[in-house]
């Protein structure tokens, strides 16, 4: 892929991911009656894990099953709200999100739920993201095994 050809698919990614994102938490956070937790943090967290979750994709073989791949930048997306908790809420006391009360929870910042949730927004969103590479770049059309 040329250096131009990444760039729009990183601008695209960002814009598009960070977007979708950050709109699936403004709607979370009103239904569920928390709308004083919505962060612009989350816009530039979900931003910034774009373009490694694409990266993901991009890199594991066609043949490694979809919900592996899910799998693997679920365990990302985890890490990465692992240490923006630590640095959002434990450090700066900006009490953006709290998992204190649920089951497994490690520090109120992460847990085994919200895992599980961003393994099913990964199965949605890696596809996506490897069709908007496609249409970006050429290449090999995407090709998935589920299981």
């Amino acid at each position: 892929m040329s250096g131009a050809g990444q760039r729009v698919l990183s601008m695209l990614l960002w814009s598009w991911g960070g977007t979708v994102y950050f709109l699936l938490e403004v709607a979370f956070k009103s239904v569920t009656h928390e709308p004083e937790r919505i962060s612009w943090t989350m816009l530039v967290l979900a931003m910034l894990l774009t373009v490694p979750v694409e990266r993901c994709g991009e890199q594991l073989p066609w043949e490694v099953p979809l919900i592996w791949q899910a799998l693997v930048c679920a365990a990302l997306a985890t890490a990465a709200e692992f240490a923006a908790g630590l640095i959002l809420n434990v450090w700066l006391g900006l009490g953006i999100w709290d998992y204190s009360h649920m089951w497994g929870n490690i520090l109120g910042q992460i847990c085994p739920q919200f895992f599980l949730v961003w393994w099913v927004l990964c199965l949605v969103f890696i596809p996506m993201f490897d069709w908007l590479r496609w249409a970006v770049t050429g290449g090999r059309k995407p090709t998935y095994k589920l299981i």
